[in-house]
């Protein structure tokens, strides 16, 4: 089962409570708000009725209000609600105001205006009941008001409460959001340069930037590095030794072979055998040595300090026979345009690039064919390059070519490793390999070398 990520899992238990943290502040601030604008607008219910008391006094057994026409409609103004006014006696008799004005509440307390919700002609009011003494009568005011302004309220204050948690509540997801990508920046900084690494590149993380929380992982990912680079190194110390332990046997073999050739050269069967004999030798030689090259070749193994400068062109001339013969075989013209090149590398390894090359040329290449090595010191380095007159390679296999064991071609004898040698041997010089079509079809390999680097030791064997 795929677990969810770290930072929606983040986001999860840092929004989530967040949000509803702030919905619980809103709510309180909500109220906050009413509570105060209500008791506002009770008070003002509450001086309408405060209003009435010295309009009131006692006349005998009676109670009786002073209280004009426009005195009355003064106290009813409102651009907004309806107000409603009754006064009555102790006997419930009306004195003043509405007729139909709901049943006040019996209170125990004189002057305390008690504020409460009823109905009043079909629509929803706010009434004010007060109790007071007019000499020794009791007399109850009553004063009512719609709801309409204070809806109104309510609602502006809900909008504009809800407008402003939304805008909170983006900006808090922006800033966590923002904070968790800042804090995930290590873990997406060591992704980039562990996918940045080369294949063979086994060298340990830096533990020196990397957050404390990180520091576990970076050491354990480290620890697993360590253990594949010693079994890659063991691997390649085990091969290194098979081939250099298969050498010098089959060397004698070949030697044998060729003795028995030249003794029963007059016997046309055993010649037959032996030259196949020899041939199968050949290419368990060829591969035995290919795999060697390979071992010592392995950039993550290559030590910098074997380079030397080295004159590429004389390289090139010490192999030139060899392949002249192999050339000859398939009536290949070969060509050789050797101009003065100097480049810092490893002379064996820089001879294994140039025979792999050459003879990968003269492979490919059909009968009657032609194959151009060339050295040349170029604006930025030396340039090794080998035409040849085979198939060409198609873009999309020009990658593929320098894996092991891939092939362009099965019917063409060989174990695939000579491009793949070609690719380390050029890594650890820190050349470059380019592929170009050829003039007359074909491909131009070329490899470019840095310059050398001045005062850098030469060592040229003989």
């Amino acid at each position: 089962m795929k677990l969810p990520s770290i930072r929606v899992s983040l986001l999860k238990w840092l929004v989530v409570p967040l949000l509803s943290v702030n919905i619980i502040g809103a709510g309180v601030t909500y109220w906050l708000a009413w509570i105060p604008a209500q008791i506002a607008f009770d008070q003002s219910l509450a001086d309408a009725g405060w209003a009435m008391i010295p309009r009131l006094n006692e006349n005998g057994s009676q109670v009786e209000i002073d209280l004009s026409k426009q005195a009355e409609q003064v106290l009813r103004v409102d651009h907004f609600d309806a107000i409603f006014l009754v006064v009555r006696d102790q006997q419930g008799k009306l004195l003043a105001g509405d007729a139909d004005f709901p049943a006040l509440p019996e209170r125990e307390a004189l002057n305390e205006p008690a504020p409460y919700d009823g109905f009043m002609r079909g629509e929803p009011v706010r009434i004010m009941a007060l109790k007071t003494l007019i000499g020794k009568q009791t007399v109850h005011i009553g004063v009512a008001e719609t709801l309409r302004k204070r809806t109104h309220i309510r609602s502006v204050i809900f909008v504009a409460l809800l407008l402003l948690e939304g805008v909170l509540a983006l900006a808090l997801i922006a800033v966590i959001w923002l904070a968790i990508s800042k804090g995930l920046l290590p873990l997406k900084k060591m992704r980039e340069e562990l996918n940045a690494r080369s294949r063979d590149d086994l060298s340990a993380l830096d533990e020196k930037p990397v957050p404390s929380e990180l520091v576990p992982v970076v050491t354990a990912i480290n620890g697993l590095l360590e253990r594949v680079q010693l079994d890659a190194k063991a691997q390649q110390n085990f091969l290194a030794n098979v081939a250099h332990q298969l050498r010098t046997p089959l060397a004698g073999f070949r030697t044998q072979l060729e003795w028995l050739l030249h003794k029963h050269a007059d016997e046309p069967e055993s010649a037959h055998s032996i030259v196949l004999m020899t041939s199968s030798t050949e290419r368990m030689i060829r591969q035995t040595n290919q795999l060697l090259t390979l071992a010592r070749a392995e950039p993550a193994k290559f030590e910098k300090e074997r380079l030397r400068v080295v004159e590429m062109n004389k390289l090139v001339e010490g192999s030139v026979q060899h392949f002249v013969e192999e050339a000859h075989k398939k009536n290949i013209d070969l060509g050789f345009n050797l101009q003065p090149t100097r480049v810092m590398g490893d002379h064996f390894l820089l001879r294994d690039l140039i025979d792999n090359l050459i003879d990968n040329a003269i492979r490919y290449s059909p009968r009657n064919g032609r194959v151009t090595v060339s050295t040349l010191q170029g604006k930025d380095g030396g340039i090794f390059a080998v035409e040849d007159s085979g198939p060409g390679i198609a873009p999309s296999e020009q990658e593929s070519i320098f894996k092991r064991s891939h092939r362009l071609d099965d019917s063409v004898a060989g174990n695939g490793l000579g491009l793949a040698i070609v690719r380390d041997i050029a890594k650890d010089h820190g050349a470059r390999i380019t592929l170009e079509p050829g003039a007359a079809g074909g491909t131009i390999f070329s490899v470019h070398f840095p310059f050398p680097i001045l005062g850098a030791p030469s060592k040229l064997p003989a």
